[in-house]
Order: C-alpha cells, then sequence, then structure tokens
C-alpha cells in the first residue's frame, strides 16, 4: 500500500509527506526472555537515561522530587503513591526516570532544525527518533504551501487559531483533543472554553483505552472508576492480574503486588504472554531481595488465548456454582446479594447452561487449572481484580469487564477492605479530565452546574468520540482539531486512514513538549504550541503555582515542579488556554480567564463549586499526600437507577479464523510509553535494537516453516477490507497458538477504524484478525 500523500490538487497545500514513517530496520537481536523484572540492572538504565538526557548531577536533583510530597507527580503511569511515608531514596520506577528524562532533556528543537527539515524529510523518520529531537523551543507555523515550519509570536498563533474558529459555519465543525497528562486545572479551563465556544467535540485518550470500563463499571457498579486503594492491594488475600502486564506498563504497581504476597496473598496472571515483572521482582531498594533474586509474584499463570477472558471466567464461575449446589451458602455471599445486588437469578440460570468444556476450548485454559483458582477464590472473599488494555480493546470489551464485576458479585468482594475493582489506568491524569469535564457526552447535572457558576449557555447535543472525529475529518464534517498534549496520528488506529483525514483539515494545532508524528502529518495549516511541563517550575502573577492530578485510586494530589523552564518563550497550559479564550470568544464572554491564569487557586475554587467532591479543594490539595473523591462502590453503595449492583449476561465470544489466520494483539516494548519510545530495546522479552517484530507460537512457525528473524509481510481483515503492512521480523515467543502479538504505534495501521467495542466504541487493538506472507524486497 502506498502511503505517501499529497493534498487534494484543489487545496493550496502541495505537500507530500509519508502517512507512516517508512520501515527503517536495524540489527535485530534475540536472546531468552528474562524471568525477573527491575533489580540493579533497571537503576543502570535509569540513571543511564538521565544522565544521556540532562546530565547525572541535574537528573538526580531533578528525580529526587518526583513523586514526593511536595514535589512533582511523574508524567507517566497513573499508579498511586503511598498515602504514608514515601521512600527518600527512589519512589519513581525505571520508566519515571525515563520519562522525567525524556522531558527534561536538554536537547532543543529550535528554529534552526526547521529551517534544516522541511516536514516531507521529517515524515520518514521513525516515532523513535522524532522524539529524541527534543524539546520545542518556541511556538512554530506551518503556513499554507510551506514544506517548513517557522516561527510564530504567541499572540499571532492565538489569532490565527481564533480566525479559523470564528469562521466555522458551526462550532461543531472543530474537535479539541486531550492527552491524559493534563492537569486538573488546565482539564477544567480546556473544557469551559470548549463548551463556551459551544461545542462538546471533546474526545480524549480515554476513549481509545478506558472507555470499555468506564462502561461497564457505570452500568453495573454506578460508578466508572475502580473501587480500591493502594492500601486493598496489600491486605488482599487474591488478585487476579488480567489482561495487563504491570512490570512494563506500570513498574511501581510490583511493590504493591509483593507487599500482597508478603502479608500471604495470591497473585495469579491471566495473559497470553508471562511477562517477566509477574515472574519475579527485585526490589532495587532492598538489598536482601537483590542477594536473593527477588520475591516470585504471581504463583498462578493462565496462558489464555487472546480474548479468551469471558469463557475462562464463565468456566470458573461455573465450577463455583457446582460446588455452591453441593453445598448451598457456602461459596457464595447470599447476604450481599440479595441486599445489594440485582439479577442474580437470570445469571444464574444463564451459568448454568454453560459448558465448561466449550470454555476450555474457547480459551485455552484446562478445566484443572480453572479449578484451581476456582479454590482459591472459594477460599477468601478479600479479592481484587485488576486489568488494563487487554481487556477493554475488544468488540466485547465491556462484556470483559462486567463478567469480571459478576465474580465479584458472587463473593460479595466489592466494598469491603482488599477487595473490589482495579482497572488499572495508563497517563498519569486520564482519570482525572474525565473527573474535571473532558468528555463528549457530559451529564445534564454537570453542564447545569457549569451554566450557573459561569453564565454560559452550554451545548446539549453528545459530541464526536475518537473514532467519530477521525469520521468527521475524513468526511469534511471537522475543519479545525485541537490537541491539548498526545499524539493523535499516532495513537489512533487505523494510521493511514487517520492521517488522510488529518490531511483534510484546515488547521490542526498541537500543544506539545517534544516533536511528535501528528507534526509532520497535518492539516492545510498547522500550530505547534510549546508548554511547560509538570516538572518545571509554574510562575504566573501570583507566584510560583501547583497543579493537581487525579490517579488510578481517586486520589487527587499537588504537583510543583522544581526545574527551570527549558525556553523563555514557553508558556504552561492554563496560560495557552487563558490566551486561545480571550482570543475566541473576545467580549462576548463575560468570564474572567485572565484571573484563572494568574492564580490557579482561582481555578480550583470553581471546580469546587462545579464538581462534587472538590468541596474546600485550595485547602485539601494542600494536605500531605492529597484527599481522596468519594466512591460508592468503594463503599459498598452502588449509584445505579435502583441502588444496587447489577449481574449481567455476557456472551462467549466467536472467533472463525481461516486456515491461515491468526489474532494480533498489539502490545507496548519495555523501552517505551505509550506513543514516547525511550528506546529500541524489549529486555524483558529479550529482543534488542528492532521494533517492527511479530511475536509467534514457535509451533506455527514451524507449520508455516518460519525461521527466526524472517521477514514477512502481514495483511489485516475486517468487513472485507484488508489493510497491509510489510516488513516485518518474525521471533519466535512463548504466546498461545494461532495468536500473535506486536508493538504499537507501528502496528496501528492494522487497526480498522470500524471495528470498535461495542457500548464504549473503544478501538479493537487486541483483537485483529490477520493473516502472514512473503515479504519481497
Amino acid at each position: 500500500m502506498d502511503n505517501l500523500s499529497a493534498s487534494d490538487p484543489a487545496s493550496s497545500t502541495p505537500r507530500k509527506v509519508h502517512l507512516v514513517p517508512p520501515p527503517k530496520h536495524r540489527s535485530l537481536r534475540i536472546t531468552k526472555p528474562e524471568e525477573k523484572a527491575a533489580g540493579i540492572r533497571a537503576i543502570k538504565e535509569s540513571l543511564r537515561h538521565l544522565r544521556r538526557e540532562l546530565g547525572f548531577f541535574a537528573g538526580m536533583r531533578a528525580i529526587s522530587q518526583m513523586n514526593q510530597k511536595g514535589g512533582f507527580d511523574c508524567s507517566g503511569c497513573a499508579w498511586p503513591d503511598p498515602d504514608g511515608p514515601r521512600s527518600t531514596v527512589a519512589e519513581y520506577c525505571e520508566n519515571g526516570a525515563k520519562a522525567l528524562g525524556e522531558e527534561a532533556t536538554s536537547h532543543k528543537v529550535t528554529p534552526d532544525f526547521f529551517r534544516k527539515h522541511s516536514v516531507e524529510h521529517l515524515s520518514q523518520w521513525p516515532d523513535f527518533e522524532l522524539g529524541k529531537s527534543g524539546r520545542i523551543a518556541q511556538p512554530m507555523v506551518l503556513k499554507r504551501g510551506s514544506s517548513h515550519y517557522e516561527p510564530i509570536s504567541w499572540q499571532g498563533a492565538f489569532q490565527m487559531i481564533a480566525r479559523e474558529l470564528n469562521a466555522l459555519a458551526s462550532p461543531d465543525e472543530a474537535i479539541f483533543y486531550t492527552s491524559g497528562r493534563t492537569a486538573n486545572e488546565t482539564a477544567f479551563m480546556y473544557q469551559l472554553f470548549v463548551r463556551a465556544f459551544g461545542t462538546n467535540n471533546l474526545p480524549d485518550c480515554s476513549n481509545m483505552c478506558h472507555e470499555s470500563s468506564g462502561a461497564g463499571l457505570g452500568a453495573t457498579l454506578g460508578i466508572g472508576k475502580g473501587s480500591v486503594t493502594l492500601d486493598d492491594i496489600h491486605q488482599a488475600k487474591l488478585i487476579l492480574v488480567i489482561g495487563q502486564n504491570p512490570g512494563t506498563n506500570h513498574p511501581r504497581m510490583l511493590t504493591a503486588l509483593k507487599k500482597c504476597r508478603d502479608h500471604g496473598g495470591d497473585v495469579v496472571s491471566i495473559n497470553p504472554l508471562y511477562e517477566a515483572g509477574l515472574k519475579r521482582f527485585v526490589d532495587p531498594q532492598n538489598p536482601v531481595e537483590v542477594v536473593k533474586g527477588g520475591t516470585k509474584i504471581a504463583n498462578y499463570h493462565l496462558p489464555v488465548r487472546i480474548n479468551g477472558d469471558v469463557p475462562l471466567l464463565k468456566g470458573i464461575m461455573r465450577i463455583l456454582l457446582s460446588c455452591e449446589d453441593k453445598a448451598p451458602g457456602t461459596v457464595f455471599d447470599h447476604n450481599f446479594i440479595s441486599s445489594k445486588t440485582t439479577g442474580y437469578r437470570e445469571f444464574i440460570d444463564d451459568l448454568r447452561v454453560v459448558s465448561i468444556e466449550d470454555c476450555v476450548e474457547a480459551s485455552g485454559i484446562s478445566r484443572s487449572q480453572m479449578e484451581e483458582i476456582a479454590q482459591l477464590i472459594m477460599a477468601t472473599d478479600r479479592i481484587i481484580i485488576c486489568w488494563a488494555m487487554g481487556i477493554t480493546q475488544h468488540t466485547n470489551g465491556v462484556d470483559n469487564v462486567q463478567e469480571i464485576v459478576n465474580l465479584l458479585l458472587l463473593r460479595g468482594a466489592i466494598g469491603k477492605p482488599g477487595a473490589g475493582t482495579c482497572p488499572v489506568r495508563g497517563h498519569s491524569n486520564v482519570q482525572g479530565d474525565r473527573t474535571m469535564g473532558i468528555w463528549e457526552k457530559p451529564s445534564d447535572t454537570f453542564l447545569n452546574a457549569l451554566e450557573d457558576r459561569f453564565g454560559i449557555t452550554a451545548p446539549r447535543a453528545h459530541g464526536f468520540d475518537t473514532v467519530e472525529s477521525i469520521e468527521a475529518m475524513a468526511a469534511g464534517r471537522a475543519k479545525v482539531f485541537f490537541a491539548m498534549g498526545g499524539n493523535f496520528v499516532s495513537a489512533t488506529p487505523d494510521s493511514e486512514a487517520t492521517a488522510r483525514a488529518v490531511q483534510k483539515l484546515r488547521l490542526s494545532v498541537q500543544v506539545s513538549t517534544k516533536l511528535n508524528r501528528s507534526h509532520v502529518v497535518t492539516g492545510e495549516q498547522a500550530l505547534i504550541l510549546p508548554c511547560v511541563t509538570r516538572s518545571e517550575k509554574d510562575i504566573q502573577k501570583s507566584g510560583s503555582q501547583i497543579i493537581s492530578v487525579e490517579n488510578s485510586m481517586g486520589v487527587v494530589h499537588s504537583s510543583r515542579g522544581v526545574l527551570e523552564p527549558a525556553s523563555a518563550h514557553l508558556l504552561s497550559e492554563p496560560a495557552i488556554v487563558a490566551g486561545l479564550a480571550r482570543e475566541v470568544l473576545g467580549q462576548q464572554s463575560k468570564i474572567d480567564w485572565e484571573a484563572m491564569q494568574d492564580n490557579y487557586d482561582t481555578i480550583r475554587d470553581h471546580i469546587a463549586a462545579v464538581v462534587p467532591g472538590f468541596e474546600d479543594y485550595n485547602r485539601r490539595v494542600r494536605r500531605p499526600g492529597g484527599f481522596y473523591l468519594p466512591n460508592c462502590a468503594r463503599e459498598g453503595k452502588f449509584d445505579t437507577p435502583d441502588g444496587r449492583a447489577h449481574f449481567t449476561l455476557n456472551p462467549i465470544p466467536e472467533h472463525h479464523l481461516e486456515e491461515d489466520q491468526y489474532i494480533l494483539m498489539t502490545i507496548r516494548s519495555h523501552d517505551q510509553y505509550n506513543t514516547t519510545i525511550y528506546g529500541l530495546d524489549d529486555r524483558y522479552r529479550g529482543i534488542y535494537n528492532e521494533r517492527r517484530v511479530i511475536l509467534m507460537n514457535p509451533q506455527d512457525m514451524r507449520e508455516r516453516q518460519f525461521l527466526p528473524k524472517q521477514k514477512v509481510s502481514v495483511t489485516s481483515h475486517h468487513n472485507g477490507i484488508k489493510r497491509h503492512s510489510a516488513d516485518w521480523y518474525v521471533v519466535p515467543y512463548p504466546i498461545p497458538r494461532r495468536n500473535l502479538a506486536a508493538y504499537f504505534p507501528e502496528a496501528n495501521v492494522l487497526v480498522p477504524l470500524d471495528h470498535y467495542a461495542r457500548k464504549s466504541k473503544t478501538p479493537v487493538s487486541k483483537c485483529i484478525v490477520v493473516t502472514l506472507g512473503p515479504f519481497k524486497e
């Protein structure tokens, strides 16, 4: 497939860019996968990255303040910090150190860089090389018909955006995207501006990740967030980790899982890949752990087939039902079920017709293994189930979440210490952004509160989610795209379709810190607005500012940067929103944007008046460690229409593969965080110096007569449409048969845009039907 694209001949923009970067191979090296995570090697990698990006001493001074009370919050994952004492040595992980190094790098992208490199040239660079160019030093504009970015003043940028937005036939022709790294204060101001402008087109990265969690939990428990705290993880007697790889994606979670194991708890890994972090964790801060080789984390591993989670859970629950039938009242918590749930009888009737043999076939897990896990479940009600993208990014992603809830409800394992739901969020404030109103489907209650506080008339029609935004761009129904952070072009499904859609825009705007693919695949005009990072000082008229974020477990806490900004030309995100709002809305807006920019306490006062749970925000956020938001499920209450938790009926998914077809899931390497590529090694899986790899079962390789490192082409199949991607290396790996894995964003070109989860529209990035063919040079 030709991935070069020129603009429409009728357009005044003659740019021709690569929609996806051409393959750039290095020397692939394969070793045996690691049997343990972290340890001394993690310390060395952290220090090496910090030294390379900002120097050893500067790096150590900065990182000593990361995740500390009174310091700044890591811009990586949303795993919570301890409420009590924190490590004075290192309250961060290897990937946290890499995240700091990336954003605090001493390398700069200056106007000279853009004069030297055209966007056509930069479009040939892979995401890794773009990101390593450095921090963007000042606002840049790519004018209509130009091939190079050039400097622009902040006022000039705001005026340019205002001209385009105010020229639209309708506010709904603009799309305002948000990354999960955006702080609460920015997110609140941003959604307020967008709604004052007149649209609910507020898609965000949650649409692509945990939207299925929110839909599934909201419908069954009345709250779209998890119910547990960090202390619950420590107290649990049984933790099921499903569709998640903590060692790479949330490494500090390993410390919490180790405490659970130390307290006598069991951990079960349910995932197609048995990841190093769940095999054994070596706490690098504990010399005894280093000497003894660490602690085994998952004492059970079930290598479930891709999207085999519902049949696995049903098989386990069918075994539990048989045990309950033999000894009524000894397995299921009938007091909890009768007093706090609904739908139990229908659920049990449906469960009785389930064949365990069918569950074994669909999941790839033996009956004896299911029985073993069932015995663990029957032994305790202090059960936590943790999950991530391996559960949510399926057609039946919402069903997957609801089936997890069903199991917990049977045991009454919600709303008590050491028990509950734990969707492990990715970006550090993706949950907080949704709490602040970043959502295309806002409630009337929230909009009414905005109107009462600010005197605006808030739009009521639902806006575009991420998939709908891409479709609107492609159809010409969206003309302007504004991104508050993120890398939309690389993060979204169907890379070529997304890129072509973006090129139809009149203007694309990116609030960014570093160069990424969304800066080279653009609309007719493009702006880069560089911002202050979380680790940098934010000085406004009233003095040094704090921001705040909400972690995976509903704790809101402050963050204060310590580094000098990378450039004198940067603005903070709240200052960018304020400048944009003043220019776009002009005199018609009675909102005092300047007051919010000058003192973020003003923003928090507004939040306290609009968002439940944030009363007395300014005082409580300054408490060391912050404060917990209300959580009905944590309290054993359910904010559903009938006030009860709901059992649901979720069918076993069916996959009908042709003889030569496989199911592919996208994954991260250990050297990346979402679309930010830190390096080219995935050392836990033993894959070095290459990212275009397909992990394949060795027996499947033998049947196809594929050799290790053999090059292949990959084709995905959906609704009669084929998407091709050439030039991939086959790597033998312990993964269930007929299942494959590949890194994103490289593999996103294979993810169909029109294949998404029912009820949530989360793209199906974890269940792509593909064929493999020969690669011809």
